[in-house]
């Protein structure tokens, strides 16, 4: 399957629905962000049941904003609508390759398991100001 250019208004529809999704958080003066094009591209056509998406992150800056995206590329993987990982940087395909084989066989519900455990009451994330963007969203680390 080909790399889909996503935007604030097709992002939920696209990814929200989607088992396993990759997001590309790009950007065209990035050089670094074209040497990891064909990777992605490459790693998608791999995985034709998983969904791989583009985000131009200066083009849709409230979407790379509303990931705390600070830098780019940023790879950001989402399984069952939790991001399970996200970290800035280029990657080579075998390490890609590795990222998408740790995240299927991720078990979730050891994920949510252990989110609801973290999880504040709703009293005093309404305490903390504004609500989280994307459900599961966490700071970018290693995989859930």
């Amino acid at each position: 399957m080909a790399t889909i250019e996503l935007t604030k208004e097709s992002f939920s529809d696209v990814v929200g629905g989607a088992k396993l999704a990759l997001v590309d958080f790009w950007g065209p003066r990035c050089r670094l962000c074209r040497t990891f094009e064909p990777v992605f591209e490459k790693a998608s056509q791999h995985h034709p049941d998983a969904v791989f998406g583009k985000v131009d992150a200066q083009a849709h800056s409230q979407l790379a904003a509303m990931f705390r995206v600070m830098s780019l590329p940023t790879l950001m993987i989402m399984k069952e609508g939790f991001v399970i990982y996200a970290r800035s940087g280029a990657l080579p395909l075998e390490d890609l390759e590795d990222l998408v084989g740790q995240a299927r066989a991720l078990d979730m519900d050891g994920v949510r398991r252990k989110r609801a455990a973290r999880r504040p009451t709703a009293s005093h994330q309404r305490s903390q100001g504004t609500p989280r963007p994307w459900r599961g969203v966490r700071p970018p680390g290693t995989l859930a």
